[in-house]
């Protein structure tokens, strides 16, 4: 079993008592890796100064990466490590090859590399967020028997996390579902923290997205289809929408992400809708600050099913039809889009099942019918941690101030 919620105010006692924390986080490579670290690290500042102390943060990435830039943004000192990169394929044999044995000679320099950083900054914890910069630095965490956290986004555990589970002193999980996944004798370190969303995400005002996108043809009265593919698009996506595009505008208002890749043939497909519906249709390449006012007017969203897209819509409540990537790691896009829909949180087509046909009918069944809507969105709110930064960072001023 999980372990129980923690005490926030007996924590924050705690670390009141103490004149300055220290805290090392971990991880990157991706934007699922790198923004829960970071939402977690301004929540543990929150806490930290609310206690009326002091913290200490330093990141450890990968040099000129993601979570370089973005703990620069965020005024968090950042040392930069060079780590093993094992490449996984669904065929063994690929995986021999170069660059594979190249990394491997890699591993032992990086751990004793992660072993100085550890040394030389005495974290009182470190919080390690996954991607394979998080091994090194978790071995030597618990190498120099420094309190260690790992958190899961996905609803599986990651090669990381798998790794590391058994020098974790806390294993903070995304979903109820990943507690049976860990090995037994790890279990009763676990704790359900949710995976932390960008926290501007909560922020937006349906009122100000019409304007914020210069939208035209925006028809009041009808509902709103946010349609994402991520940051890149998803040509998948983009080609089962346009089956039934028509049919699709002629009852909602559809906002298309469809990635820089697909822009102009996207934008090509929509010179041809007849013109009194062509206004209706918003094709954007990427969203950036409207994205939060975006989703405070969509009524359904049409994406993928990677580990932040769903903390992102159970954390708003936002009924949904995911369409999982095929080819996703360990299946997981696949397994987190089936445990949604079995909770009635989603409406989910996978696979060979992944029809323009079934796409449509899940669609227009939620697009038709406002109480279906409704209760879809009320399950996947219940399914969401709206805390889950703060949760994350309790956890690691937990293992800190103890």
């Amino acid at each position: 079993m999980p372990r129980p919620a923690l005490d926030r105010a007996t924590i924050l006692r705690r670390v009141g008592a103490h004149a300055k924390v220290r805290v090392i986080v971990a991880g990157g490579g991706t934007g699922g890796h790198t923004y829960p670290a970071v939402s977690a690290m301004r929540a543990l500042r929150d806490l930290v100064a609310e206690a009326g102390s002091e913290v200490e943060v330093l990141w450890v990435g990968t040099p000129d990466s993601l979570e370089q830039r973005v703990a620069g943004e965020n005024d968090i000192a950042f040392t930069g490590i060079k780590a093993g990169k094992l490449r996984r394929d669904r065929n063994p044999l690929k995986m021999l090859n170069a660059a594979n044995a190249k990394d491997a000679v890699r591993v032992p320099l990086s751990v004793l590399t992660a072993q100085s950083v550890v040394r030389r900054f005495r974290p009182d914890a470190v919080l390690c967020t996954g991607g394979y910069v998080c091994a090194p630095i978790g071995m030597a965490a618990a190498l120099r028997r420094r309190p260690l956290v790992i958190h899961e986004q996905t609803t599986g555990i990651g090669k990381a996390n798998q790794l590391l589970a058994r020098a974790a002193t806390r294993i903070a999980l995304s979903s109820d579902a990943s507690v049976e996944l860990l090995p037994a004798r790890v279990r009763d370190r676990a704790v359900v923290t949710g995976n932390p969303i960008r926290p501007a995400l909560t922020t937006g005002r349906a009122e100000e997205a019409v304007p914020a996108l210069n939208w035209d043809g925006y028809t009041p009265g009808l509902p709103t289809v946010y349609i994402t593919g991520g940051a890149q698009g998803a040509v998948q996506i983009n080609d089962l929408i346009n089956e039934f595009l028509p049919e699709l505008l002629a009852v909602a208002n559809v906002i298309h992400q469809c990635g820089a890749r697909s822009y102009d043939q996207v934008r090509e497909r929509s010179a041809a809708l007849p013109a009194e519906l062509r206004p209706r249709y918003l094709v954007r390449d990427f969203l950036g600050t409207e994205l939060p006012h975006v989703l405070a007017l969509t009524d359904v969203v049409v994406s993928r099913s990677g580990a932040g897209t769903l903390a992102e819509l159970t954390t708003l409540g936002k009924p949904s039809v995911l369409i999982p990537y095929p080819h996703s790691v360990g299946g997981e896009q696949i397994r987190n889009a089936r445990i949604l829909a079995e909770n009635g949180a989603a409406r989910a087509v996978i696979g060979d099942d992944a029809t323009p046909a079934n796409l449509r009918a899940a669609l227009f069944d939620l697009l038709t019918d406002a109480e279906a809507r409704k209760a879809v969105g009320a399950a996947a709110q219940a399914m969401g941690h709206p805390d889950a930064a703060e949760q994350l960072a309790l956890t690691v001023l937990d293992l800190a101030v103890g």
